[in-house]
């Protein structure tokens, strides 16, 4: 008998596992919420408008500043008053189309009552953001970093370093944990200097198990807040990880 040439199914069975951070930076859409399908008929509309076909949007936009995208497609649309005008019309036209991540409002909801600290870092611009925010009624960071705070997108850690930066975690021996979906914003996040969580929902297992995540787990159902402790005016995040891919089917 030959050998079979499929490939092995990952698992998603770790064992729970404790870890302590200092802060939690979360992405918005694919990790807090999940707006494919506004998005989807939103660029359709915009791609019409503006002579680009809606099919190439959606194959270059996810986890990418809407500026950026315009910059190579349509320049003379790449201006910050038509991405903030135009993202903002999104939650208002399509709201009804977008859902949270399992897991995702109650782990907000759990670092928001034990005062943990933690901020947005997205590649969506104030109106998207605070947009989704209202639509779904989620819990509303203190920081918030958007596409409109650095110069550079993801993948450029810029992003990131900013984030830990207003949460006070800018020094490289604190601790940090981005939560991420994108390969480009797992890359982003770990050149930060951070550790990242990398959740499967917009993209497959092996798109994000090829950015090399520190743990990959389905989506936030995964992560709890186990407690918060304080000493010398310092924050200690400890979380639960559990179902994550295996160990074993994360090496080479």
């Amino acid at each position: 008998m030959g050998s079979s040439t499929e490939p092995a199914a990952l698992e998603f069975t770790a064992p729970p596992e404790l870890v302590d951070f200092e802060g939690l930076l979360f992405d918005m859409d694919g990790t807090i919420i999940d707006s494919t399908d506004a998005v989807v008929k939103h660029w359709e509309s915009v791609g019409q408008e503006i002579g680009v076909d809606p099919e190439v949007i959606l194959q270059t936009s996810h986890g990418r500043r809407t500026i950026d995208m315009l910059r190579v497609l349509a320049p003379e649309k790449a201006t910050w008053e038509y991405v903030q005008h135009m993202e903002g019309l999104l939650p208002k036209l399509h709201g009804e189309d977008a859902v949270e991540i399992p897991g995702a409002r109650s782990l907000l909801e759990d670092l928001i009552a034990r005062d943990a600290p933690w901020a947005i870092v997205t590649s969506g611009s104030v109106p998207l953001v605070t947009g989704w925010l209202g639509v779904l009624n989620l819990p509303a960071p203190e920081h918030l970093v958007t596409a409109e705070s650095v110069e550079v997108g993801k993948p450029d850690p810029s992003c990131y370093v900013l984030g830990r930066e207003r949460l006070g975690l800018g020094g490289a021996d604190k601790q940090v944990l981005v939560l991420e979906d994108s390969p480009a914003g797992i890359r982003s996040g770990k050149d930060a200097g951070c550790k990242v969580l990398g959740v499967v929902t917009s993209h497959t297992a092996e798109q994000v198990l090829s950015a090399e995540p520190d743990w990959i787990v389905k989506d936030l159902s995964s992560v709890r807040l186990v407690r918060t402790t304080s000493s010398d005016g310092v924050t200690r995040v400890t979380l639960e990880i559990r179902d994550a891919l295996v160990a074993s089917q994360k090496s080479p």
